[in-house]
């Protein structure tokens, strides 16, 4: 793929007539292509590369260092190459995931809330350097949720609301050179969340996406009978995304197709092995653990997806043998999961007694 659109996002968005053209202009694009760049600010940059430097030196480590680094409480931690899956077949890449940093003595990790407690940092240097990426990343993803509602004529604040205290989290990823038996990086599929804001290195080759192809049906990655996983993992309409210097590529995920009832399409997406190492980092910019994500258009309270309930789901289907997902089971953790959908249901339940008596 050649000539994406690049965006300048400004500092600041607060509904001009600039913002709301702007907007449509990003809409048009995901549309169109499935994907954008957002130029990275040259007083921004040596955060994405002190990010790079800090996760090159951990993926130096032998095998049995990094794995160390592994939380049974969340999925944060190390992803040996292999141990992800996608529709059943095994990934190439090696990862280091960064959920939301939740301390041992936090209420939530007490009452067993599934996936939630310490990063297992393997050190004080990694922990500033990827912190300051995610903190600069969710800056960018709050403005590009306000723009993207404008250009939808929405409320400027109708994602941003999902997303205060927002479980943000991100997957630095280490691909291996492709070999002379595989070149898979990591299979066809959509990412479940909301916003997906990534960086690659220069090495190339290797990304692919999907665009929106008149009269495509995409799998609704939220129900269990449609997994995304796989998809037109064979077909030849994917088009290549090269590397471009000092850029975000940016994409919707599910959850933008649920809310906007497929005006926004999650845009599938899959990564080939390089002829060398390369490095890649996918920030994703999401509602908080408890949001009850509903469609824009919907006036039927029961018509909602619970974050936290969605987000465990991916990951259980991701990681089916990880110690973590073994000790949700084991302790029953998803029953805590089921309290906190309903509780979600019901405080829908009285937002919309609310609206119904002030439109009396």
């Amino acid at each position: 793929m050649t000539g994406l659109v690049t965006f300048d996002i400004p500092e600041t968005v607060t509904g001009t007539p600039e913002d709301i053209r702007l907007g449509q202009r990003m809409i048009e694009a995901w549309q169109r292509d499935g994907i954008y760049q957002v130029a990275i600010p040259p007083a921004q940059r040596s955060v994405v590369a002190d990010a790079y430097a800090a996760s090159r030196r951990f993926f130096s480590l032998p095998l049995a260092d990094k794995s160390r680094h592994l939380s049974d409480l969340s999925y944060s931690g190390y992803v040996a190459s292999g141990e992800e899956v996608t529709d059943g077949v095994q990934d190439g890449s090696e990862i280091f995931t960064v959920t939301k940093d939740v301390s041992l003595d936090d209420s939530r990790v007490a009452e067993n809330w599934p996936c939630h407690g310490p990063v297992p940092w393997p050190d004080e240097q990694y922990r500033e350097a990827i912190n300051a990426y995610m903190e600069q990343s969710g800056d960018l993803g709050e403005r590009i949720l306000r723009l993207t509602a404008l250009g939808l004529g929405q409320d400027i604040e109708a994602f941003t609301r999902l997303t205060d205290d927002g479980w943000h989290h991100m997957r630095v990823l280490r691909f291996p050179a492709a070999s002379a038996t595989t070149d898979r990086g990591i299979g066809a599929h959509t990412d479940y969340g909301l916003l997906v804001i990534a960086t690659q290195d220069e090495a190339g080759q290797a990304l692919y996406i999907r665009p929106p192809i008149e009269g495509e049906r995409r799998n609704r990655n939220w129900l269990p009978e449609e997994s995304a996983a796989g998809v037109y993992e064979d077909d030849d309409r994917w088009t290549y995304v090269p590397p471009v210097p000092h850029t975000f590529t940016v994409f919707p995920g599910d959850l933008f197709q649920f809310l906007t009832g497929g005006t926004l399409l999650s845009t599938p997406h899959k990564v080939k092995l390089a002829d060398r190492e390369r490095y890649a980092f996918a920030y994703f910019h999401e509602p908080s653990f408890q949001a009850a994500a509903r469609p824009l258009d919907s006036t039927d309270d029961t018509e909602f997806l619970h974050y936290g309930s969605h987000f465990t789901s991916m990951f259980l289907r991701c990681y089916p043998d990880r110690v973590t997902t073994r000790r949700i089971h084991a302790e029953d953790r998803l029953s805590v999961l089921d309290k906190l959908k309903e509780e979600a249901a019901a405080d829908g339940r009285k937002a919309d007694e609310v609206r119904a008596q002030l439109l009396v």
